[in-house]
């Protein structure tokens, strides 16, 4: 099986130089990205293929896709990208750096990202295209929804639940046992400690809506 990456931005970049890092850039076909002109194609000798056009010449039962699309306060493109392609019949995958440490009862489903240095820790249950990034913390039986964000640095204490599509900022942290619904956009070092519902948008110590 190889692999596609779609996206060639910030996230993309450190996919490239994860799966550079790793000696695993021979597993890629190539990348596609509508807008390439920022990519260095010379100092990662991956092809480029051009748009996501390519794929309707593909053969999901050849091809697993990488995620490169990151969040910024709102994970919708890197949501609709991946459930475009997954109702195509391309599965996605489930990429962990090997200085990230997951406890053996940890379940990953498809597509999910655990970047370096994080911690995912005993009974939790990360949901598919959620992006755990580098050095996040999730501490036991956290239950992450599907195409949410834990950005560089979060910290979820124990039993946090984080809804579909929410995002948690860079180095925020969420107090233990705290449920936090769909679409949260939790701000860049923001202490949560009470619930939050669906669609909000938190900032500050401790974190109030804005």
């Amino acid at each position: 099986m190889q692999w596609i990456l779609l996206g060639c931005g910030g996230h993309g970049r450190v996919l490239l130089a994860t799966l550079h890092g790793l000696g695993w850039t021979h597993r890629l076909i190539g990348m596609l990205d509508p807008e390439p002109a920022t990519l260095d194609m010379q100092r990662w000798q991956v092809p480029f293929l051009g748009d996501d056009a390519y794929l309707s010449t593909a053969s999901g039962r050849d091809i697993q896709l990488l995620n490169g699309l990151g969040s910024v306060g709102n994970t919708e493109r890197r949501r609709a990208v991946y459930q475009k392609f997954h109702a195509q019949g391309y599965p996605f995958v489930t990429l962990c750096h090997p200085t990230a440490w997951l406890a053996d009862s940890v379940t990953l489903a498809a597509g999910v990202q655990v970047m370096a240095g994080a911690v995912v820790q005993a009974g939790c249950q990360i949901e598919e295209n959620v992006l755990i990034n580098s050095r996040a913390v999730v501490e036991h039986d956290c239950l992450i929804r599907a195409h949410a964000h834990v950005a560089s640095g979060a910290i979820l204490c124990g039993n946090v639940w984080v809804g579909e599509g929410s995002h948690i900022g860079a180095g925020a942290t969420v107090i233990q046992g705290v449920k936090i619904g769909d679409h949260v956009c939790v701000g860049a070092g923001a202490v949560v400690v009470r619930d939050l519902p669906s669609g909000v948008k938190v900032v500050g110590v401790p974190a109030r809506e804005c």
